[in-house]
């Protein structure tokens, strides 16, 4: 439980000053303003992509680790602690790999003669060599292991914090398989896993899309990403999988004995869901002009118990606080009291709005007597009067209150994608915040021209095809107008 001072903090100054613009109106400034004013991040430490998170943040990034490593275990997955270092060589064994991954290193000084090392972009090269020592026979497969923690990557475009930064907190699954279809089945049980946490329980809409050629992870086979709109109209990547089928085992001559006692490489996957960058799509799809408006499910508070009193009641009502607070705790809402004497009831209303807090319960003179409580919800801004005995309900109304935003987010996304049959059409997708879904000539290297068309024209990205839709097109690709062969999305991203 999240413990505070009663006495005056700048920390609690700070947040009082409210928000100053609206989502609708200037999401960007309001995005800046909720992850500070909310006290999710700290910027003053003034390393550019490096964060510092708070505890209000961190205890949400907490518990999407926790949500996730459940459900991977759950599926079979073990965890594992590895290095935050690579070295050069491992990464230089994949060609491809090291291509891509180059200019995002940040390389550790070493002694003279020493190999260099690498802070880890990502961790294939690390895993595929333990698989080799690991892995003998068919016997020891799958082979499905995690690690969480960070990574790091020099990225030279613009940073936004949680958004795209140089460090970053997420879950790096890496799974070995015995065969291509049950690595593939891998693939599909992780975009399984990514629509069960980020949609079904956080209200997060995404697109499944498999990558074009040009923009699959360095060293896939093929890249399925997860891409959510954003209230400015940019998409975000979401948790990603990588089908590597076998390049990085037969570099690191990861092999094993067959059931027919043949010798053959490991079939990989990768599976990453990065948590601060959920944790932005959170804040800026359920948020609203008043603040964070967070799902029951990972609000560091569900209920905070406001007790309004005079110095003549004041004992009766803290008591009668306390009591409602233990009640609380038996049926495991996560709660707390916020009893300070420095700040009115009216600016706590405001504070506990603007960090996003489901449920407040209000209790006075007026309560007390009836042995009742006034209830408020965030999302919906309403309040109720309830007898005591219906504390028991209020883990069932966060189920409501979770299925709301996300139907609330539903409908957001209503009329965001739209047919283009030309480039003008995708120009006018693009201003009005929108995905456009368009014929193509090609995912592969031919279509590679007119995926940079796309950028330097059009100022958007060619983001890929629906990977759980066998989409036909019809008609000629919108930039080249030779036969269309994919139906791809076409959309701004950060």
């Amino acid at each position: 439980m999240i413990k505070e001072s009663n006495k005056t903090s700048s920390k609690r100054n700070q947040s009082k000053e409210g928000l100053t613009v609206k989502k609708t109106g200037n999401f960007s400034e309001w995005y800046t303003q909720v992850i500070e004013k909310a006290e999710i991040v700290d910027l003053r430490l003034g390393i550019k992509g490096f964060i510092t998170i708070r505890p209000w943040g961190t205890f949400m990034i907490e518990k999407l680790y926790d949500i996730f490593e459940k459900e991977l275990q759950d599926k079979g997955h073990l965890p594992v602690i590895m290095p935050s270092v690579i070295p050069e060589s491992n990464l230089k064994k994949e060609a491809s790999h090291i291509q891509g991954f180059t200019p995002e290193v940040f390389w550790l000084k070493t002694e003279e003669n020493e190999e260099r090392l690498a802070l880890r972009p990502t961790s294939e090269t690390v895993f595929t060599p333990m698989f080799a020592l690991w892995v003998r026979s068919h016997r020891d497969l799958p082979l499905k292991l995690y690690q969480r923690g960070s990574v790091f990557r020099y990225d030279t475009k613009a940073t936004r914090p949680l958004i795209r930064g140089r460090e970053f907190q997420w879950i790096e699954c890496h799974d070995a398989f015995a065969t291509k279809k049950e690595a593939e089945a891998q693939v599909q049980e992780d975009i399984d896993t990514t629509k069960k946490i980020l949609y079904e329980q956080l209200g997060i809409p995404f697109l499944a899309m498999k990558r074009p050629s040009w923009d699959k992870f360095a060293g896939a086979e093929y890249t399925i990403g997860s891409d959510v709109l954003m209230p400015d109209g940019k998409l975000i990547q979401q948790p990603s999988t990588h089908f590597m089928g076998q390049r990085f085992s037969k570099v690191f001559n990861a092999k094993f004995k067959t059931e027919e006692d043949k010798e053959d490489y490991l079939y990989t996957t990768a599976y990453g869901p990065a948590m601060s960058r959920i944790l932005a799509s959170i804040i800026s799809t359920h948020g609203d002009d008043s603040g964070l408006v967070l799902p029951f499910s990972i609000s560091p508070i569900q209920a905070v118990i406001i007790p309004i009193y005079t110095t003549k009641n004041k004992s009766k009502i803290l008591k009668y606080a306390e009591e409602i607070l233990r009640r609380l705790k038996a049926h495991e809402i996560i709660a707390k009291i916020d009893s300070g004497e420095d700040y009115t009831p009216g600016w706590k209303f405001h504070e506990w709005e603007l960090k996003g807090v489901p449920f407040r319960i209000e209790i006075g003179e007026k309560e007390l007597r009836g042995k009742k409580f006034t209830l408020f919800t965030r999302d919906i801004g309403k309040k109720i009067s309830a007898s005591l005995i219906k504390l028991s309900s209020i883990r069932k109304l966060g189920e409501f209150y979770d299925k709301r935003l996300k139907t609330k987010a539903d409908n957001y996304m209503k009329g965001k994608i739209v047919n283009c049959k030309t480039k003008e059409n995708i120009k006018k997708a693009m201003k009005e915040g929108k995905i456009a879904r368009v014929n193509f000539c090609s995912v592969g290297k031919d279509g590679e021209k007119c995926a940079e068309h796309v950028e330097k024209e059009i100022g958007a990205e060619v983001r890929g095809t629906l990977a759980d839709k066998n989409e036909k097109p019809l008609g000629k690709c919108v930039i080249c107008n030779t036969r269309a062969n994919a139906v791809v999305y076409v959309a701004k991203s950060y």
